[in-house]
Parts: C-alpha cells; sequence; structure tokens
C-alpha cells in the first residue's frame, strides 16, 4: 500500500459514519480487555490484538499496554513488530507497519483528521493512510501523521511530528520533522 492512495471522507449522518462508529464502539470493548493485560501476558495480548485487527500477529509480536485505537481493522502489522507502552493509532485511512518495526512509548500514529474549514470540521472525518516501512524506529513521544510513508530502516527521533514521507535510511527529528542525517549501515 502507498500512502499515495486514495483518501477516505466519511460524512457524518451516512452509513458509512454508523459503521465507523460501530467499529470504534468495538475497538474501545476489545482494547479495554488488552489493557486490564500486563507485559506478562503475551499470548493473550496477541491474541485480543489479532481479533481487533482482524488478522493473526505473529509470535514475534509484542505490544506493552497499555494501547488505544479508534479502529483498528485497518492497521496491518508486519513480523516482529514491537509497540511499547501508552501507543494510540489512529486507522481509518489505513495503517501498514513493516516487518522488524519498533515503536517507542507514547507514539501517536494518526491517519485520521477534520477539514480545516470550520462549518466542515464535525461534518466529515477524513483518513489518509501511513505506511510504516521494514526495519523503522519511531522514538518516544513522536506523532506521525496521515499521508505519509516512513521508509525502510529510518529513524523518527524522540518528540518528532513527522508530516511529509521520510526517505529511507534517514533520521528525521523536530517538529515539524527534518532530516537530520543519512543512516548508513
Amino acid at each position: 500500500m502507498s500512502s499515495k492512495d486514495a483518501t477516505k471522507i466519511i460524512h457524518r449522518r451516512t452509513p458509512e459514519f454508523a459503521a465507523m462508529v460501530a467499529n470504534t464502539k468495538r475497538a474501545v470493548a476489545i482494547t479495554a480487555a488488552l489493557n486490564r493485560l500486563t507485559f506478562n501476558d503475551a499470548d493473550e495480548i496477541r491474541a485480543l490484538f489479532s481479533e481487533l485487527i482482524g488478522k493473526k500477529v505473529d509470535e514475534n509480536f509484542i505490544l506493552i499496554p497499555p494501547f488505544y485505537t479508534a479502529g483498528g481493522d485497518e492497521i496491518r502489522v508486519g513480523r516482529s513488530v514491537f509497540v511499547n507502552q501508552n501507543c494510540t493509532f489512529y486507522d481509518l485511512g489505513g495503517l501498514d507497519i513493516g516487518d522488524d518495526v519498533m515503536i517507542g512509548p507514547n507514539v501517536n500514529i494518526i491517519t485520521t483528521g477534520h477539514p480545516l474549514e470550520p462549518s466542515q470540521r464535525r461534518a466529515v472525518t477524513i483518513g489518509n493512510p501511513i505506511v510504516i516501512e521494514r526495519n523503522v524506529w519511531i522514538a518516544a513521544g513522536a506523532m506521525i501523521i496521515g499521508g505519509v510513508t516512513v521508509g525502510e530502516n529510518s529513524v523518527v527521533a524522540a518528540g518528532s511530528v513527522v508530516t511529509k514521507d521520510v526517505a529511507p535510511n534517514t533520521l528525521v527529528g523536530g517538529n515539524p520533522a527534518r532530516v537530520i542525517r543519512s543512516i548508513a549501515d
């Protein structure tokens, strides 16, 4: 999936909006159960996360609760993914997480937004996809905004706000995130 795929637009008081709300209720119920677990409950966490996203995660998937999402069914997770505690994934636009990705604590990955125009803010929800490619490390407190791809082997520094694509093998940091340097193996 490319982060340039079609944007999802959901208008209030439509069947799509009702489905989004129902899915949010489903996700909140699953994450409430997940968030009662501890690090020692890894198998149960994997089972609940698999239920949340609608696909079985591999045995090397690690998530440390608490975790929050407004949907879950648009999250796709590769092999050997690590998600630290207190992360929030809003996935309406689609969220693809590649193999061997590490996500630090307090990371927000937000595909969802609203129009800038005041008259439209409550009337429309917009979802733009996020792609996190293989072997990316997103450090503590970073925020990834919808419509971007974080390239393979890249690092997003702690506290960064990513609003544009990150090239492969790149360290970015700041708000908005800017290239700090290339990463060589």
